[in-house]
């Protein structure tokens, strides 16, 4: 009852907050979004009953089905707002807090450096811009807004606008631009 309740909530969030959803029967027919979360919350029921083959199993449907790849172990709060969401890939064990939005493109994923916590701590009110690549075990605060195509290796603190590509210069110091 607790998953149905979840995903009429995701349901809603969706159609307030995108202006094409015309009717929350829209978004329950035809948002990819939707039907991801549909999938995982599926998907994160078994994981977290360590019925991981089954996990995995639904959430590599969800991803031939939607083109969005969020790993049965992460953690996704309340209210999650998936747009226009090609190509997202959520790891293992990432975090995302309540009433966060992400578009296409989006990697919560790891630097291959670490071994148990390895991808990204979203807090709530987190608005990811499209293509944007967060990575490792980092944390982003809450009410951040992360520009689209920006590479986040550092965590930040909550109420922060973050946007750019860190560089090294020819010393190997990192820069932000």
């Amino acid at each position: 009852m607790k998953i149905l309740k979840e995903l009429y909530e995701d349901a809603k969030n969706i159609q307030q907050k995108d202006p094409a959803a015309k009717h929350i029967l829209y978004v329950i027919l035809l948002y990819q979004g939707f039907h991801v979360l549909l999938f995982y919350r599926l998907g994160h029921f078994f994981y977290k009953h360590r019925l991981f083959f089954i996990a995995r199993l639904i959430s590599q449907i969800a991803r031939f089905l939607t083109g969005i790849e969020i790993h049965p172990g992460a953690k996704i709060g309340r209210r999650f707002f998936i747009d226009h969401g090609m190509g997202i890939v959520i790891g293992e064990t990432a975090t995302i807090g309540d009433d966060c939005t992400i578009y296409h493109g989006v990697t919560l994923g790891g630097t291959g450096k670490d071994k148990y916590k390895r991808h990204p701590d979203l807090g709530n009110h987190v608005m990811v811009g499209c293509g944007a690549k967060i990575l490792g075990p980092i944390k982003i605060g809450s009410n951040v807004k992360i520009g689209a195509n920006a590479v986040v290796t550092k965590p930040v603190e909550d109420n922060v606008t973050v946007v750019g590509i860190p560089r090294k210069n020819n010393l190997g110091l990192q820069n932000v631009t």
